[in-house]
């Protein structure tokens, strides 16, 4: 994977962490329905976990090398 490609991966993961919190955040707060509420939360937290492993493979592919 270059390094363009690994720069939008990374983007990504950002924008699934940042969509889980908000979810997360209207999930705990905003909503008063039951099964929206489980569903918001699952999905945000699914969304947590992929943006987690997409971070943790960002920071450990390491560098690219080319130049």
């Amino acid at each position: 994977m270059d390094a363009l490609e690994k720069m939008w991966v990374s983007f990504a993961g950002i924008a699934f962490l940042i969509i889980s919190m908000g979810m997360i955040y209207l999930s705990r707060y905003k909503l008063n329905n039951g099964i929206i509420k489980f569903i918001f939360a699952l999905v945000a937290y699914i969304l947590l976990i992929l943006g987690f492993f997409i971070m943790v493979f960002t920071v450990f592919s390491g560098p690219t090398g080319g130049a």
